[in-house]
């Protein structure tokens, strides 16, 4: 199988090393606009060879891991650029720009409109690890535009990977996951900013860190060229969720104000039923 990895980070690398491992007689093409990224990723034998859109006519699977706005002008490219009986896998953070702008492409059905949930706060070539994908869901988008066959193909590489497969609307998709990920994001960065902002005049601050601050601002470290175009891209359901972020924090900072504890207490306790949903504990379960 001739696979093509077009952006060759943590997820796209991830993606491609699991395949190297787990699938017979694979040849793993790469291509990236960063030269550097590019020998790097052949020095760590993520990929076998270097290569070009010039050489998409030869793929049986293309992965396309590159910032989301630069997807919207790209994938028309590869699509145009791959044989019939390639199927071409996006890993966006967002969907539902991405499908509408391919909605009329005469090759949409070689598409798969894909959102692997996985991944670390580094990023480039040697962020890419083994077993990233282990466990973790695979949201596809309107698989019912796909050709059957290029479905499956999909499909038994995700299986392969330990992938759980769930299926979504584009339009819902960006709406929840502005809530499970984008907000994540803006708060780990938010945090971290105004506490660099409070170090510049208290030196000692970061002594004083400790893990709860670590695991809370380890997003911060996640790339801004990736992350600036997912929120232009999902800008509604963005300021939709950090609408009622910010509203909560204020009930908050007003129970505190207050010395309202025990309405406080009862805030801190009625959230912490979050452990047994992200446990998959249904909530009325005894």
């Amino acid at each position: 199988m001739n696979v093509f990895v077009i952006g060759i980070g943590l997820i796209g690398g991830s993606l491609v090393k699991d395949m190297k491992e787990r699938i017979p007689d694979i040849t793993v093409y790469g291509i990236d606009t960063n030269l550097e990224h590019l020998e790097e990723a052949l020095a760590l034998n993520i990929i076998d060879e270097k290569s070009s859109y010039a050489d998409l006519a030869s793929a049986d699977f293309v992965i396309v891991s590159v910032p989301v706005n630069v997807m919207v002008t790209e994938l028309p490219k590869i699509l145009d650029a791959v044989n019939d009986d390639c199927v071409v896998c996006d890993a966006g953070s967002t969907k539902e720009l991405i499908c509408n702008v391919l909605s009329d492409h005469p090759k949409r059905r070689n598409f798969l409109a894909c959102h692997p949930i996985a991944g670390t706060e580094f990023s480039g070539p040697s962020a890419a690890i083994n077993g990233l994908f282990e466990g973790k869901t695979n949201i596809i988008c309107e698989i019912e535009k796909t050709a059957f066959k290029l479905q499956e193909r999909a499909l038994e590489v995700f299986q392969l990977l330990g992938m759980r497969i769930r299926y979504m609307n584009p339009k819902a998709h960006d709406k929840h996951i502005a809530y499970v990920s984008h907000l994540s994001h803006i708060s780990s960065f938010m945090l971290g900013k105004t506490v660099i902002e409070k170090e510049k005049n208290e030196r000692d601050i970061f002594d004083m860190a400790g893990s709860g601050f670590e695991s809370t601002v380890r997003l911060a470290k996640s790339s801004p060229a990736m992350w600036t175009p997912i929120f232009e891209h999902n800008k509604e359901n963005v300021v939709e969720t950090l609408n009622e972020y910010i509203q909560n924090l204020a009930d908050f900072r007003e129970l505190l104000m207050a010395d309202d504890f025990e309405g406080i207490y009862n805030e801190m306790n009625s959230t912490n039923k979050i452990k047994s949903i992200l446990k998959g504990i249904p909530l009325n379960k005894k």
